[in-house]
């Protein structure tokens, strides 16, 4: 399975800004966001704008205005991103290609279940999910480094 790059994006800028956050410092501008990891500022914005949609950030407007996190990093989880950036669809669709070809002809009761492949995948993916709804941005901030929430608060001082 390959995601979309704006997920390990959006998720960094996350964590960034729960860091921001502790420190007072947010709202951040969305063009420092993207300075910060040497990101295509116009790219970041579509990302920052899908994380709005979702209710996981949220726009301040005004001179010291910019973006912040909209709830506790501890309520906004890694799957959370995910569904924001790449949307909530199922990463394998069946397409029943066994109903096809030299089973054409056979009655549909025959099919009822899902094949086991369908089955493996789903289980695959509901476990990955299930781990990403796990994983909060306040996890993953704590289990970074203390000196790099402080070095990335420097940053924005």
């Amino acid at each position: 399975m390959r995601m979309n790059e704006g997920v390990e994006w959006a998720a960094h800028v996350c964590v960034l800004l729960h860091w921001l956050d502790e420190g007072g410092l947010t709202p951040a501008p969305a063009a420092r966001l993207a300075e910060s990891y040497d990101l295509p500022a116009a790219y970041l914005g579509k990302q920052l704008q899908a994380l709005a949609r979702a209710g996981i950030t949220e726009s301040v407007a005004g001179r010291r205005g910019g973006v912040r996190l909209a709830r506790p990093a501890s309520r906004i989880t890694l799957m959370d991103v995910v569904a924001a950036i790449d949307g909530p669809s199922d990463a394998f669709a069946c397409t029943e290609i066994r109903q096809q070809g030299m089973n054409a002809e056979r009655p549909r009761r025959e099919f009822s279940k899902p094949c086991g492949i369908a089955h493996a995948m789903r289980g695959a993916e509901l476990a990955w999910r299930r781990e990403l709804a796990a994983t909060s941005i306040a996890d993953l901030a704590d289990e970074t480094g203390e000196r790099v929430a402080d070095r990335a608060r420097a940053h924005f001082r």
